[in-house]
């Protein structure tokens, strides 16, 4: 004890580290194996303390973080990443496996959380924090900070304790004249200054506490700006209390989750990122495995394992190849005067030799190799949300791997584990956790497959913790979720959607709410285009439904509701539109005809035909309305083509605005050009009012008409013109039949048809 006669005299040994640099963590763990501590301290908010010995658990595998989160703030949540090169991991289970105290020190995430909330730091501000690294790699000549660093530090071998010594006195000299208590206690302090400060004095205040219980030697390992502040010795204690006295708090919890090594990349908007885990993951594996730091045993490994990429891809890589690789790069770095083979180098080698020179090949292993997609585990007695251990204990039931590379995986809703699985990502999309993300292909929803791609991403543990405000299960959060969100909702759309989703991921529990809030809008409401909107969806429930054995009967009462509502009303909407409002009553139209077009039941197809008839021959309605109500009549056989050409014809005589003729025109071929091909009189007609329009007036058309035929394939536009020139008539037409040479596949679509005669298998 610091004052007691013939006790040892309180020391700390501070470790500034680069976090995430394997040559720091190498180093650490030399420098403690020397030192011997009587305890160790680690950069980080104590609230991760009760959840440190979990570090030396079997099951604990990185990179994983730890999360420190606001149990009562939505989305206020601390992380902190560690792999297995980090400085700060090394420390941590070299004091857990030598029975030394550990401890995390900075800044409690109690006070960060909460001043975060009042709006007291200012985000702004705390970016603009000083770049010592970039000031001492500019006084060595170096014009790239990350460059000087792994030069002078991570590929360096000398004593660790020197090294640390030297780093210490290397940010002692940049934060010269700069004293951070007095600068904090100014008014006029910027937020990075103050925030800093105050971390910096509960580092000190944690070394103080360590001396006070009577373990005089304490190593620390910290950030290397934060190195020469953290020794309190000499320091009054005072001025460090008082910057740490009233400040707010907020209630808060911590645990442990998987990380990502993606995640560890400065590429992911990480701060203390790096620009290569897989790298720096390779180093520091070489250097446990041989401690060959001055070898270059490492550049060689990487680039046999380049090398098996590359063939694993295809692409040649012969092991002649990989010996020239090796050489090159040793001599680049020794041109380079670099203490040892670093990433540039290897790349630069892997690209000249194994890649001919070119740099795509090297782009289809690189940012598996430089990056790397290893995912990180935790044991399954960590701590965690109830969401997040409802989905744990489900995804063990499920048998889905998570994983950070993108998988995909098909379901076959027919089976009950499929169906579970499928279930299971519904339900995690109403709670934004986008761990699966549904693919939709070109079989639909009228299929019992569903495809999904799985990603997993670390920050999606913090939406289970948010999870939680709507239940303690998926199933319950998710329930939760879908009855606030209808609460919320405005509009029959939106409602519809939910609807949905609500039957997908099969939560019985919150569809009479839902249902509720869909009768009451569609009771009163009264814009057409939203009650067009929610028929789609609506429909789609009733259709599928039965893939999944749901009950949809109350879904179908509210759909033939919303349909005749919308039918009613739909030719007043229709009235006085300009371009834009014709545009989204189309799409709404188009959306609503496709939904009941799955259905295609008399009591829906009846009104909804009626209200497309009312407008289709109105004039005074917008006329890409008209041409896109005509068109649906067409389609299904309501209006014949002559009518239609009756109407085309009346739309493009001279007295019609050439514009409103133009969107009639657009309404009325937008899809496919089989129309104009299969009914010459429309092309005709089409085409004698083109010539009969005016110069001025075909300078306005042209854009029109151009996004018309520009949605047409290349070969439907060539028919288009071939058909015109041979005088309207299609040249499928006016090809000559050749009944000898159809015969045979006459007979056989016959003989698919069942048309033949069972005893001759001719055609009657």
């Amino acid at each position: 004890m610091p004052g007691d006669a013939g006790a040892p005299t309180p020391e700390v040994a501070v470790l500034g580290v680069r976090h995430h640099g394997p040559g720091s963590a190498r180093s650490v763990l030399l420098a403690l194996t020397e030192l011997q501590p009587d305890s160790v301290l680690v950069e980080g908010v104590p609230e991760l303390d009760p959840v440190l010995p979990l570090l030396a658990a079997d099951g604990m595998r990185p990179p994983v973080a730890g999360l420190v989160h606001g149990v009562e703030q939505r989305g206020r949540a601390l992380f902190y990443p560690m792999a297995s090169f980090s400085p700060e991991w090394v420390a941590l289970r070299w004091a857990l496996a030598n029975a030394v105290p550990a401890r995390m020190a900075d800044l409690a995430a109690t006070h960060v959380l909460a001043l975060e909330d009042t709006g007291a730091e200012e985000p702004d501000a705390l970016r603009a924090r000083p770049d010592a690294i970039g000031t001492l790699a500019a006084a060595a000549g170096y014009d790239d900070p990350e460059r000087w660093w792994e030069d002078a530090v991570e590929h360096r071998s000398t004593s660790s304790l020197a090294r640390f010594a030297s780093i210490t006195e290397a940010m002692a000299a940049v934060r010269e004249g700069h004293d951070p208590v007095a600068a904090a206690l100014d008014d006029e302090a910027s937020g990075w200054t103050v925030q800093n400060a105050r971390r910096e004095a509960a580092m000190r205040q944690a070394v103080r506490a360590e001396w006070k219980a009577g373990r005089p030697r304490v190593a620390f390992v910290c950030g290397a700006y934060h190195a020469p502040a953290v020794d309190p010795t000499g320091r009054p204690a005072a001025p460090d209390t008082r910057l740490l006295t009233k400040l707010p708090r907020v209630k808060v919890a911590a645990t442990w989750v998987p990380w990502t090594t993606g995640r560890l990349a400065r590429s992911s908007g990480y701060g203390a990122g790096i620009t290569s885990p897989g790298w720096y993951q390779h180093l520091f594996d070489s250097w446990q495995d041989g401690d060959a730091v001055g070898e270059d045993a490492a550049s060689t490994s990487w680039l046999v394992r380049t090398a098996q990429a590359l063939r694993a891809e295809g692409l040649d890589a012969a092991p002649a190849s990989v010996v020239e690789a090796v050489r090159l790069a040793r001599t680049l770095a020794v041109v380079r005067g670099r203490p040892s083979v670093g990433l540039e180098e290897v790349l630069d080698a892997t690209q000249t030799v194994l890649c001919g020179g070119s740099a795509v090949p090297l782009r289809l292993v690189g940012e598996r190799l430089v990056v790397g997609h290893r995912l990180g585990e935790v044991p399954e007695d960590t701590p965690m949300a109830p969401v997040a251990a409802d989905l744990a204990r489900q995804q063990k039931t499920l048998r889905l791997r998570v994983s950070a590379e993108e998988k995909v995986v098909e379901l076959d809703l027919r089976r009950e584990a499929a169906r579970g699985r499928s279930v299971l990502f519904h339900r995690l999309g109403v709670l934004d956790v986008d761990w699966a993300t549904r693919v939709r292909d070109e079989a639909g929803l009228g299929t019992f497959k569903e495809t999904w791609s799985l990603t997993w991403r670390p920050e999606l543990a913090v939406t289970l913790v948010e999870a939680g405000l709507y239940g303690t299960t998926v199933r319950e959060a998710a329930a939760g979720r879908l009855a606030e969100r209808a609460r919320d909702a405005d509009g029959l759309d939106a409602l519809a959607g939910l609807v949905e989703r609500c039957l997908l991921a099969e939560l019985d529990e919150a569809l009479p709410t839902v249902l509720t809030r869909l009768d009451e809008q569609a009771a009163h409401h009264t814009d057409v285009v939203g009650l067009l909107r929610s028929v789609e969806p609506m429909a789609r429930t009733c259709r599928y439904g039965d893939v999944r054995a749901l009950d949809v009967a109350r879904v179908a009462d509210v759909l033939l509701t919303v349909v005749r509502r919308a039918s009613v009303g739909l030719r007043a909407a229709c009235s006085a539109l300009d371009d834009e409002a014709a545009a989204r009553m189309v799409a709404a139209m188009e959306a609503t005809d496709a939904g009941i077009g799955l259905l295609g039941t008399e009591e829906l197809l009846g009104p909804w035909q009626q209200a497309l008839a009312a407008v289709a021959a109105d004039d005074r309605v917008h006329g890409t309305v008209v041409g896109r109500a005509n068109r649906m009549l067409l389609d299904v056989g309501v209006l014949d083509a002559e009518e239609v050409a009756r109407r085309v014809s009346r739309w493009l005589s001279g007295g019609t605005d050439p514009l409103a003729a133009a969107g009639f025109v657009d309404g009325l071929l937008t899809g496919d050009a089989l129309l104009l091909l299969h009914e010459p009189t429309l092309l005709r007609l089409l085409d004698g009012w083109l010539r009969s329009v005016g110069g001025e007036s075909f300078d306005a058309l042209l854009p029109l008409l151009r996004r018309t035929f520009a949605a047409f394939s290349a070969a439907e536009r060539r028919s288009i013109g071939e058909t015109l020139r041979s005088g309207g008539t299609p040249r499928s037409q006016t090809a000559e039949i050749d009944l000898d040479r159809a015969r045979p596949a006459v007979a056989a679509f016959a003989r698919l048809l069942g048309l033949t005669d069972p005893a001759t298998e001719e055609v009657p």
